[in-house]
């Protein structure tokens, strides 16, 4: 059974930083491409950053690119997303999911507010 869980959310302050975590359990997270999406109170769903497939390199939404990093640790089946300079515009639940797979995790939220 396919299982993504997201951690490491949390209350920041703007200009802060945050990594949340995806943690899976029943496949190798490695042999998948995973996305990160979030969304606001009162907002649609928005897709945030997407890591390829076995690959270090990540595609980003504009209005995350180089505040945002999303990488891999394949011994941990791990996918992170690095986040700085974080906004108000920024709270949210985040989720990661596994499109091929129908797969999501529970979200995870960020509160940026001072």
């Amino acid at each position: 059974q396919v299982r993504l869980s997201e951690s490491g959310g949390g209350l920041v302050q703007p200009g802060g930083s945050l990594r949340l975590s995806c943690a899976a359990s029943g496949i190798t997270i490695s042999d998948y491409m995973v996305d990160w999406y979030r969304r606001a109170p009162g907002k649609d769903l928005e897709l945030v950053a997407t890591i390829i497939k076995s690959g270090a390199s990540g595609n980003y939404a504009v209005f995350v690119k180089g505040r945002f990093t999303v990488t891999r640790d394949n011994a941990k089946n791990t996918v992170y997303l690095q986040m700085t300079s974080l906004e108000p515009e920024d709270t949210a639940v985040y989720y990661c999911a596994i499109g091929s797979l129908s797969a999501w995790g529970q979200g995870t939220l960020v509160t940026v507010s001072s």
